[in-house]
């Protein structure tokens, strides 16, 4: 299987790709999920848009910004390519890192609980990133090492691993588990700490795969950083389980 053209159609002569597209509708459906979801969180769904407004932007120049840093070698010849962003180069990591500073801030401004916002979004993060993983399928990135299963694709005249795949589908199940646990949430922050070990186990094992991994030194930054977040993520599940039982606003069930 090889990628389709990644240039979705032209408009008075600018290409439209199928990576903004992606992404666009990856943001769509997740903002109109949350909405929806927001009343069993005990949040607003005006405010969920309100803080949509605010999250698409910001999230977007944040998962830039960390893939820029750290590949900036292929950008230090051309500044202004920094700003080209629809042939690719976006991290979902500097994505999520902007999303949670940005609740923060907004959950300070607005009065709301943050656990309570981040525990209705991750899911539709999880979502996201199943659908935009396919932009990467469509510029021919994120992409394995050779290999010879019958799920290959090709690349360059060559067959690899479609890592994009795989991290698609485990993104999509994360999604369904996730949604299924938000009805049985026994206190506040439990599904963005599983959000953040799930994603982070998958992360780092499909990590291993890739070919174009962003390096920190020897490392790969990816991996380094889904290791921190899995173990941040496993101590906090506990010790937000521990806090919220014993306070009078545990949710799982009466004090």
């Amino acid at each position: 299987m090889t990628a389709p053209d990644p240039v979705a159609f032209t408009i008075f002569g600018a290409e439209i790709r199928w990576y903004g597209i992606l992404i666009a509708f990856a943001f769509m459906i997740g903002i109109f999920l949350a909405v929806k979801r927001a009343p069993k969180f005990g949040i607003e769904g005006d405010t969920v848009m309100d803080f949509a407004l605010w999250l698409m932007p910001l999230s977007i120049i944040g998962a830039r910004a960390y893939y820029v840093i750290f590949s900036w070698d292929q950008y230090a010849g051309d500044p202004m390519s920094v700003f080209a962003i629809r042939s690719g180069g976006l991290a979902i990591h500097g994505g999520i890192i902007a999303g949670v500073l940005t609740a923060v801030i907004f959950c300070r401004v607005r009065k709301i609980r943050l656990l309570d916002l981040l525990d209705l979004t991750f899911p539709e993060v999880a979502l996201g990133q199943a659908i935009g993983r396919w932009g990467n399928f469509f510029n021919s990135e994120a992409h394995g090492g050779p290999t010879d299963l019958p799920w290959a694709i090709e690349v360059n005249g060559k067959m690899v691993h479609p890592t994009f795949l795989y991290e698609s589908i485990w993104c999509f199940l994360l999604f369904l588990f996730l949604i299924w646990m938000s009805d049985r949430r026994r206190f506040r922050g439990q599904i963005m700490c599983l959000y953040g070990m799930l994603y982070s186990l998958e992360r780092f094992l499909v990590e291993g795969l890739r070919t174009d991994s962003l390096m920190i030194g020897s490392l790969r930054q990816a991996q380094v950083i889904s290791a921190l977040i899995f173990t941040v993520a496993l101590a906090g599940y506990f010790l937000l389980q521990r806090r919220d039982q014993n306070t009078s606003s545990y949710i799982g069930g009466k004090k």
